[in-house]
């Protein structure tokens, strides 16, 4: 090892830091090594997104105290190797290089350990001060394997430590660990140079299959026969898709079973608020600021909150799909048909992803080396029904559709959802022609902690509701602000702002079973698509069960399908439309990935209404 490193050009170390100063640490690590459940246990709640010189992308990092010293941790992106040509590599070579480091906390997957020392071998050449953290202790021990800290720290001159970051095994260590480090280092700042001078892949691979001989303890038969069981079924050629399907069904089942009665309280706890607490407490202001406030603020505001108890519910059951590595066997099942497409199955997992929120499901196709696949997958994952929409979707279906009904509903707007992605990569594949080969570990069964999951369900809502207070606010505002003026015109009506644009667009969204007030609706879901049950609380002047009654009244269950159809593939939110243009760094490839989808919407729309109209529906 000496020898390799000796190669390598010189780092630029600074001096030792005085106590006190702010000091920074970057968490690197392989895809599946939970180096995310890492980071997010280290720091709990205090993590924050920010900027770093020279790198394209947000990174997420927190502060922490160690010792007498602030530091500030850092996630860089997953990476496979420290001299790969992907998105996600070059970020992580783009940090080191612009900005100093006084520590690389290094993640690693104990299950995997053999194929993943390549890494520390490339960091302590690179003359990195590192630690090494050794994670799924606790699935190593499962498994029979054992790894000897003591020889693996010695061996590779660094701290080592076994900790399982899911259950918290050892992570009493981790800021110990840190503090006697750092104690020892100073800031690193690595030259462009140094990564083209990396040991090359067959010298790595000897001095990998040495610390692992000598470290490593792995038994002839360390498998897992639940998990090969499980994989003989669920990924099955013939009944492993049905299976999956069936089984993101009953999420929906259940989603309704637990999340109705649920929203029903909260529902009459907003109504008892506004009766007998707001309405007395605003009794001296004017009628239009009262108006403006209850009618217009809260009223929006009110209907969307009800939907916070739904869609923790469903983010801790998709957590559970998730967490578990199914995602990963859903891809692997979905390659050969995505191929067809020109995709691969890392685009059906963005997809995926995309079902919590487009923006890091367009961000994670760095993983991608391939620009033509990458701009493939991110014009297709805006198609995802994300959890903005599902708000919208679960409104409509519990107002115009049985209990028994609704579930079925809305399975099949996923199924759509899945299936304009699936036809939109078909259309164009022949634009974006790719030959990057799919590449896919298949992790472990795993059984996700209740405190994991609740953390992943709480943090969907907090984003949910980080929206509510910034875009969901101000367009039910302005939504308020429509249908009121100018004064002295009725509420919503004709001569209403809100009533002279839906007029305009009404000869364009009427063909499809949309009238003018709910065409005000989706124009503000263009800003986001939180917004669109807000504003029809502010359109029509009502909230709760009234509200419900106005909508069933004004559309039957076509209508209702359509508007939700085109609610599903039309233009995405503003912040979709800034990632795309941010990731793809193309002005043209944007407009065309927005002005797609609208036209789109219209045609499916048009292609549903007119046919349920023609068959008597």
């Amino acid at each position: 090892m000496s020898s390799c490193a000796a190669k390598m050009p010189p780092a630029s170390p600074s001096s030792s830091p005085e106590p006190g100063t702010r000091r920074r640490v970057a968490i690197i690590g392989m895809p599946n090594t939970g180096k995310s459940t890492f980071f997010n246990r280290l720091t709990g709640a205090s993590a924050r997104i920010g900027n770093w010189p020279g790198v394209t992308v947000d990174l997420l990092s927190a502060r922490l105290i160690v010792g007498d010293s602030v530091v500030e941790v850092v996630d860089l992106p997953g990476i496979y190797d420290m001299r790969g040509f992907s998105d996600d590599e070059a970020v992580v070579r783009e940090f080191l290089t612009r900005n100093p480091v006084d520590l690389v906390a290094l993640v690693v997957n104990a299950v995997q350990i053999e194929r993943q020392l390549h890494i520390a071998l490339q960091i302590k050449a690179l003359g990195l001060p590192a630690v090494l953290f050794v994670n799924m202790k606790d699935e190593a021990d499962q498994m029979g394997i054992r790894i000897q800290t003591e020889v693996l720290s010695q061996k590779l001159g660094m701290p080592v430590a076994a900790i399982s970051a899911k259950l918290g095994q050892g992570m009493n260590q981790v800021i110990p660990t840190f503090q006697q480090a750092l104690a020892k280092s100073a800031p690193v700042q690595v030259p462009d140079s140094a990564f083209a001078a990396l040991p090359e892949d067959s010298a790595l691979r000897l001095q990998t299959a040495s610390l692992a001989q000598a470290a490593v303890d792995v038994p002839a038969l360390a498998s897992d026969k639940l998990s090969n069981r499980l994989d003989h079924w669920l990924l099955h050629p013939w009944l492993g898709l049905p299976l999956f399907f069936g089984i993101l069904f009953l999420l929906f089942e259940a989603v309704y079973l637990l999340g109705a009665p649920l929203q029903d309280g909260v529902d009459f706890a907003q109504g008892w608020l506004k009766a007998d607490v707001l309405t007395p407490l605003l009794s001296w202001a004017p009628p239009l600021l009262s108006g403006f406030l209850l009618d217009g603020l809260w009223d929006g505001l009110a209907t969307v909150a009800t939907f916070v108890p739904i869609i923790i519910i469903f983010f801790l059951f998709m957590a559970v799909v998730e967490d578990t590595g199914y995602f990963s066997r859903a891809a692997y099942l979905m390659d050969a048909f995505m191929a067809r497409m020109g995709l691969d199955g890392r685009s059906f997992v963005m997809i995926l992803m995309g079902f919590g929120c487009n923006v890091p499901a367009l961000m994670g196709t760095r993983v991608m080396r391939s620009r033509k696949l990458r701009l493939l997958t991110m014009l297709i994952i805006p198609f995802s029904l994300c959890s903005a929409r599902l708000q919208v979707f679960l409104f409509l279906t519990t107002i115009l559709f049985t209990g028994k009904q609704a579930p079925l509903v809305l399975f099949s707007l996923y199924f759509l959802s899945v299936f304009t992605a699936v036809v939109t990569a078909f259309i164009f594949k022949s634009q974006f022609k790719d030959r990057e080969p799919f590449v896919l570990e298949l992790p472990p069964y795993r059984l996700p902690t209740v405190r994991m999951l609740w953390l992943r369900a709480w943090q969907e809502a907090r984003h949910f509701l980080n929206r509510a207070t910034k875009f969901i606010t101000l367009g039910v505002a302005l939504v308020w602000a429509m249908t009121h003026l100018p004064p002295g015109v009725p509420v919503a009506g004709a001569h209403s702002l809100a009533g002279m644009v839906g007029a305009f667009f009404e000869p364009i969204l009427s063909p499809i079973g949309i009238d003018g007030q709910m065409a005000i609706a989706l124009i503000f879901g263009f800003v986001a698509k939180e917004i669109v049950v807000g504003s029809l609380a502010v359109i029509y002047g009502l909230e709760g069960d009234a509200l419900s009654h106005q909508i069933a009244q004004s559309m039957d269950w076509v209508q209702c399908y359509s508007f939700m159809i085109f609610t599903l593939v039309y233009t995405p939110c503003l912040s979709t439309v800034a990632t795309l243009l941010a990731e793809s760094k193309s002005k043209a490839y944007t407009a065309f990935a927005v002005a797609w989808p609208l036209g789109l919407a219209w045609v499916a729309s048009f292609v549903f209404y007119q046919g349920a109209r023609a068959l008597g529906f």
